[in-house]
């Protein structure tokens, strides 16, 4: 499998259009998935005081969204508060269906440095 983190600075919190109306950001591309984690929560850690900026790992074969995030003990976001699996939302079979829940799990925790959501496309 392919793994890409893809994202960059928006014009808003919809996460809708690129400032400058470039096109999103494309790192990778990653053989594994952890790899991919790694930059993206790497990217999660410099950004993190700015809203407009997200970023997301894209699965190339996957055919299924999830969101998947939670509480972690860190802002490095590599292990969950209490040591259990992320938490996973799904599956989606569209971006934006995903992205609505995302939304509400962003907000829901948005005043928490410790809390991180992320849309991944996942193969079957």
């Amino acid at each position: 499998m392919v793994y890409w983190v893809i994202g960059g600075e928006y014009t808003d919190t919809s996460f809708t259009n690129i400032v400058g109306g470039d096109a999103e950001k494309k790192i990778g591309p990653f053989d594994d998935y952890e790899t991919a984690k790694s930059v993206w929560g790497k990217l999660a850690w410099q950004h993190v005081d700015d809203a407009h900026v997200r970023y997301r790992i894209l699965n190339e074969e996957a055919t299924e969204f999830w969101v998947v995030g939670g509480v972690y003990k860190s802002t490095d976001f590599t292990e969950t508060a209490d040591g259990s699996p992320e938490q996973k939302f799904g599956p989606f079979d569209d971006y934006e269906e995903a992205k609505s829940v995302w939304s509400q799990k962003a907000w829901e925790s948005v005043d928490d440095a410790h809390s991180r959501w992320r849309i991944e496309k996942i193969s079957h």
